[in-house]
């Protein structure tokens, strides 16, 4: 690419300024961070073993053949959202409504110092397995609406406990981004009869340049409108709009692609501060031929400034392209 280009993300129908000129190379977006503490224990953290009830009880439990616990999810002590609140909305001009909901923290492991990148692939497959039971229960309640799974890595990202977890929200209304992501899905669908997502991973596949890795179950690939510098998605191949219907062996992939995907973000930037979201169809229905469920992990490399917050555009600093070759190149002991 010769020069700034702009580029419509096909999910949001957003466009992206891609801006290479404007950066440093990619590979200078490392930056050393001071040494994370060895401890595997804190007195003092809510989240280490011995410390259970510095949290509300619990809500669901993982243990091991001993009795030991590996994932625990509890409500989060400072919710943003309540189940206790009540539902009625007040009508006028100006609308508002009681902060039903709920709001979850899934504490990852019982390593202080743990992070999922080095995590076996199995206790991988097990926080995984929390997010979908718990968005499955979460999901029974008649005033839910839309459940969100993220994790927050680093500062910059949002982590106020250096503990490893994980958040799950469930509000009863579903977001304006979130309508307008299905809406645009299922008028793809209307017009074409196929899945917009199906078809941007068919795309990606033959283009090749951001396909980072494909599997048997999940295809890796840097978005063709990436908003930020290393965006990357993980997609499956089955069909499936809800985060909820994926089954033990499908986890069991995506735990090993989702520490890959952690551990060659690492290799290329350090540790970098992220986000990741599972995105999933809101709706109570599964019968969605049009929307697919996926994860998107967000680096956070820059930060808005005045036109990005101004007109709602993204500009992002490092060619989708080469972002993907570096990722794809990491290979062998970084991975296993």
């Amino acid at each position: 690419m010769n020069g700034p280009e702009l580029r419509q993300d096909p999910t949001t129908k957003d466009w992206v300024v891609i801006a290479a000129g404007r950066a440093k190379r990619p590979h200078a977006f490392a930056e050393s961070k001071p040494a994370s503490s060895a401890l595997t224990y804190d007195p003092s953290c809510p989240f280490c073993v011995g410390n259970e009830a510095l949290t509300p009880p619990e809500v669901y439990r993982d243990n091991d053949t001993s009795g030991a616990w590996r994932v625990r999810v509890v409500p989060n002590k400072f919710a943003a959202l309540t189940p206790d609140a009540k539902t009625e909305r007040t009508e006028g001009f100006f609308r508002r409504a009681p902060g039903v909901g709920y709001h979850e923290v899934v504490i990852e492991t019982p390593d202080h110092a743990g992070d999922l990148a080095d995590l076996s692939v199995e206790h991988v497959a097990r926080v995984l397995r929390a997010y979908r039971e718990r968005q499955r229960a979460l999901s029974l309640d008649p005033r839910v609406r839309f459940v969100i799974i993220f994790r927050n890595h680093g500062e910059r990202a949002g982590t106020s406990l250096a503990h490893p977890h994980s958040q799950i929200v469930a509000t009863p209304i579903v977001p304006a981004y979130m309508r307008r992501r299905h809406e645009i899905a299922e008028r793809h669908f209307d017009d074409t009869g196929r899945c917009l997502y199906r078809d941007v991973q068919e795309a990606e596949r033959a283009d090749g340049s951001r396909l980072v890795e494909d599997t048997d179950g999940f295809m890796v690939f840097v978005p063709f409108a990436s908003h930020v510098p290393f965006e990357t998605w993980i997609v499956p191949h089955t069909l499936r709009p809800s985060f909820v219907l994926v089954t033990d062996e499908e986890l069991d992939n995506l735990a090993r692609v989702l520490r890959n995907s952690l551990r060659r973000l690492r290799a290329c930037l350090g540790d970098v501060d992220y986000n990741y979201i599972v995105h999933s169809s809101p709706r109570k229905d599964e019968d969605e031929d049009y929307y697919l469920w996926h994860v998107q992990i967000v680096p956070r490399l820059t930060r808005p400034a005045g036109f990005e917050i101004g007109s709602h555009m993204s500009i992002n600093t490092v060619e989708p392209e080469a972002a993907a070759e570096q990722l794809r190149a990491v290979r062998g002991e970084e991975l296993s």
